[in-house]
């Protein structure tokens, strides 16, 4: 992230999976030397690769190189920005932070809270007391909830809604989209369980992540299915928990929380993050849980348990712009584009075929990058609905054109 002291310019530098919670600050041309930490050279060979062979006095400035190196390794072994002994020990020490607690910490969904605050004219102080300040801050996410759902227009739909695909955008920019997708489960019957498919953002786990831990929110703690991990555990095995470190810094199922809690209460959740299928697994050994095993695990599972399951595909679709790597601020005419193809690939889900959709998103190589391809098709196979129907769509993009994200609301319908 670009920053700048003392009017220079700094680049600090973040572990995504945030086991430090502190960046690190170097400077911008320290950059071409970090990208050559990736695994294949120690820091002699990547001293040589900063050394001319023809400079000289080479020994002398090759000896000088290294040591910066070594220590510019050190600061960032330090900051968890290596793997390595000193960020597996940070690993288990926030595995075991979280389990002596049972359950991950607020992140994303603290965000409700302060648009909340903000909405009351962001003068009111939280009261000292915890206690006193956990009620008043539901008081504000629940205010916030309902008004935005008040806000929605009712899609009344005339069979039951089994499942949703809804966003993991920030509520600034995709309260609306939210709000019109869960608009549908206003009233609806309250199931036994929520099954909740999510995107691996920041994660070093290429496979299904999942976790034992409760989830905190503003609406306090939401709990696991025990039963269905119960019987995921026996059929898949530890593999599925590998990885749940991934889960702390994530945000795309811990925003949806809050909305469930609000429609039905304490309502236990079967919680996962689903990889890309369109990318190949780092290696294929069997120590990660691929989404075919996966599903086929969960849809026997859920058979097995019986009642009442409800389904939520977490889902961003196009993410394009010079953030994500494109050479040209996005203007009207790519937003045109977009959604063109956005609601071309939208229709191939709508025709409620799980693999079909795969197959057009691997034939077009996706792309506008949708990032949640994995669950949106995990759900479509998982919720055996009748028929799809597309509630609605939205893109988010800056004033400058830095970047755009699409994303839609849509109703898995009958069962």
């Amino acid at each position: 992230m670009p920053v700048q002291k003392e009017g220079k310019q700094f680049v600090a530098l973040r572990d995504p999976s945030m086991l430090i919670q502190q960046t690190m600050v170097v400077q911008p041309q320290a950059l071409p030397v970090i990208q050559l930490f990736e695994g294949e050279l120690d820091t002699t060979a990547i001293a040589e690769r900063l050394v001319a062979a023809e400079t000289p006095d080479r020994d002398g400035v090759l000896k000088e190189a290294r040591t910066q190196v070594e220590a510019l390794a050190t600061q960032m072994d330090q900051f968890g920005l290596l793997w390595g002994p000193k960020y597996e020990e940070y690993e288990k020490k926030l595995s075991e932070t979280l389990h002596e607690r049972g359950s991950l910490p607020l992140q994303a969904s603290g965000s409700l809270v302060q648009l909340a605050a903000q909405a009351r004219g962001g003068e009111e102080k939280p009261p000292e007391d915890a206690d006193a300040q956990r009620e008043w801050a539901r008081e504000l996410a629940v205010g916030m909830l309902e008004t935005w759902m008040e806000q929605a227009e009712d899609p009344e739909f005339e069979t039951p809604v089994v499942g949703l695909v809804v966003p993991h955008l920030d509520y600034v920019r995709g309260a609306e989209v939210y709000a019109s997708g869960y608009r549908a489960w206003v009233g609806a019957t309250k199931p036994d369980r929520i099954v909740i498919l999510g995107t691996n953002h920041f994660g070093v786990g290429d496979g299904v992540v999942m976790t034992e831990l409760d989830h905190e929110t503003p609406l306090g703690r939401v709990s696991p299915d025990r039963d269905v991990l119960a019987k995921l555990k026996e059929k898949l095995g530890d593999r599925l928990f590998k990885d749940e470190l991934d889960l702390v810094p994530e945000h795309s199922i811990e925003l949806h929380l809050p909305f469930l809690t609000h429609l039905f209460g304490d309502i236990p959740v079967v919680a996962a993050l689903m990889p890309d299928p369109l990318v190949p697994m780092i290696s294929d050994d069997g120590k990660r849980v691929s989404t075919p095993e996966f599903v086929k695990a969960l849809g026997e599972t859920l058979d097995e348990v019986g009642g009442l399951t409800y389904f939520v595909s977490s889902a961003d679709l196009s993410h394009v712009g010079p953030q994500f790597g494109e050479p040209k601020p996005v203007d009207d005419d790519r937003r045109v584009e977009v959604e063109r193809h956005d609601r071309e690939h939208l229709g191939k889900f709508l025709e409620n075929d799980a693999a079909g959709f795969l197959e057009a998103m691997e034939w077009c190589k996706n792309q506008t990058r949708w990032c949640s391809v994995g669950n949106m098709y995990a759900v479509a196979s998982l919720a055996k609905a009748a028929d799809i129907e597309l509630i609605d769509y939205k893109q988010a993009s800056d004033e400058r054109g830095n970047h755009m994200v699409s994303v839609a609301s849509l109703a898995f319908l009958g069962g």
